[in-house]
């Protein structure tokens, strides 16, 4: 009795680990060409609109999916959510802006957030510092 398991097993010793790689990466990639393409041009948008009020659900449609999918599909493909990918561009973008002698209220305005307590709450989870630490940090280590 030759049992399917058992065949599947054959097949995959006369393989190569190479080949068998390019077949485990297969069959995990549940993308077609055009989501990969759709998913990688709202990435881009996110890099170029950071600052702009984004949303998930019109990113979700512009790449002609579910948001559900379209979270799952971004996160397959570069290991995040979007939305942590957004806040990570953001909080570096608020550093940048922050070691350039921005003031807190303006930095949080130009990277995206609307309200000063909410940058400066996800801030300090990102960096362990509050803006006000983190720009003061900047100073001293000029000096």
């Amino acid at each position: 009795m030759f049992l399917p398991w058992l065949f599947q097993l054959v097949i995959n010793m006369s393989k190569s680990y190479y080949e068998q790689e390019l077949d485990r990466l297969d069959s995990e990639i549940l993308l077609r060409p055009k989501q990969y393409i759709l998913v990688r041009q709202s990435k881009a948008f996110m890099e170029k609109y950071h600052s702009e009020r984004v949303e998930l659900d019109d990113l979700a449609e512009a790449a002609f999916m579910s948001r559900f999918h379209y979270v799952r599909m971004f996160k397959q493909m570069y290991g995040i959510t979007p939305r942590n990918y957004l806040k990570d561009m953001r909080i570096l973008k608020a550093k940048e802006l922050l070691k350039e002698g921005h003031t807190i209220t303006e930095t949080c305005f130009k990277v995206g957030y609307e309200s000063v307590t909410t940058f400066s709450t996800v801030f300090k989870k990102c960096t362990g510092y509050s803006p006000k630490e983190y720009q003061k940090l900047q100073k001293s280590n000029l000096e």
